[in-house]
């Protein structure tokens, strides 16, 4: 067993770059919680969790050209003031995609992170 959220997106971008419609991920809260962000910017249409013989999936509805996705590892701490220098770092252009953060309040974007005033760690990012 790997990383189960790196695994995920994974089989997201080449489902995305494969033109496929749907992709099957297994789950975990940090995966469900990544998805409700990547909802959130419009990136997947919806996902829904189904129960396999193996333990649970998300069935994941792609919604737009994903050009790339990844996991940040390590998870490195992200301090309010330093959240352009690693969007400069992982995202190709500014205000070209987003990068999924844990912080105090949950999982939310690179973007609500700077509106709140919050630093975090790093999970993984989009475009």
């Amino acid at each position: 067993m790997g990383d189960t959220l790196n695994e995920a997106l994974i089989k997201i971008k080449n489902a995305a770059k494969l033109g496929k419609p749907y992709v099957e991920v297994r789950t975990s809260n940090l995966v469900g919680n990544v998805l409700k962000v990547f909802q959130k910017y419009g990136y997947i249409e919806e996902f829904e969790f189904s129960e396999n013989g193996k333990g649970g999936i998300f069935r994941v509805k792609l919604a737009k050209t994903i050009n790339d996705c990844g996991i940040i590892v390590p998870r490195f701490s992200i301090k309010k003031d330093e959240i352009e220098k690693w969007e400069a770092r992982y995202l190709p252009a500014q205000d070209i995609g987003i990068i999924v953060m844990t912080t105090t309040e949950g999982v939310i974007s690179d973007i609500e992170a700077k509106s709140k005033g919050l630093g975090g760690r790093a999970l993984a990012y989009i475009y």
